[in-house]
Formats: structure tokens, sequence, C-alpha cells
């Protein structure tokens, strides 16, 4: 079962900046993430969704393929593709994969102008390894399915001071 842990930052970049620790992290398999989307609220309210997984450029590029290939079985690839890269890209938009968008759109506009949160479900975790690397990078957890024990973890891992560099 995944885990959804939304953390909140004080300026529109950090949760980024945290986003792509995790992505390495990931890349090292110390974490297994479902779906991770930062959200930012800027100075004019406006809440933009930034996710890591482009569904509507997968979906043309597959459709594109499968287009082309049923396209060439009845001599016009050209249109196959073109058709197919249409329906994928449709399909790609229309499927939401993860987080739900309209549940972050909703919590990111209770945020104050300015800011950004990170929106993370994860499969799995190497915790004490990734607690580490996450260790003073700030923010503050808004909502979680964590135990309130893990969560604790979590918390004061954010709020601890980095280690300096031996």
């Amino acid at each position: 079962m995944s885990e959804l842990i939304v953390i909140g930052y004080d300026n529109p970049f950090q949760a980024e900046e945290v986003r792509l620790k995790l992505l390495k992290m990931q890349r090292d398999y110390l974490i297994d993430l479902e779906d991770a989307v930062v959200a930012v609220r800027d100075a004019d309210g406006k809440v933009k969704l930034n996710q890591v997984y482009k569904l509507t450029q997968a979906g043309a590029i597959a459709g594109g393929f499968w287009g082309a290939l049923i396209g060439l079985l009845f001599l016009n690839p050209l249109l196959g593709a073109a058709v197919g890269a249409g329906a994928g890209a449709i399909s790609g938009a229309l499927t939401d994969v993860g987080i739900n968008d309209d549940f972050m759109k909703n919590l990111a506009e209770t945020f104050k102008p300015g800011t950004s949160a990170l929106f993370v479900l994860v499969r799995k975790v190497t915790p004490d390894k990734v607690l580490d690397e996450l260790r003073g990078t700030g923010g503050k957890i808004i909502q979680t399915s964590l135990s309130h024990e893990d969560e604790a973890k979590l918390q004061a891992a954010l709020n601890t001071a980095e280690r300096p560099a031996t």
C-alpha cells in the first residue's frame, strides 16, 4: 500500500529541489515513488501543478507508434501514425495516475501566495537512508497517511540542520 505525504514550503522553489533529491534516491533504489508532484501557488494566487509524468506526450508517442504499425498493414502508415498519435494524446490527457489532481489543487489553494508543496506517493522506502538525505531540507508536513511515529521522524529530519561534510 502506498503512503501519501504532503510537505509545504515557504518559497516556490524548495519543493522542486526536494523532489529532485527524491528522484535521485529513486535511481539509487532507496525509494520507490508512485507519484511526485510539486504544486506552486504564485504571487497572483494561481496554482500550477508540475507533474513528473507527462501522460499526454507519452500517449501521443505510443499512439503514433501503434497507429503507424496498423497503418502499415493497411498501406497508409502516415495517416495511421497521425490518427494514433491524436488518439494517444487524448487518452494520455484523460488519464490520471497517482495523486488526484483535484485534491492537490484544492489543498494548494489554501496556501499563501509564493509558496509550494510537494505531494509524494511512496510505494517502498529505505527509511534511515532517505531520512538522512532529507535532513535539513525544511518544510512542514501538511498531510500524511504515515503513522504518528513515522510522521514525527520525518518532520524531525526535515527540521534538523544538515550534518557537516566529513
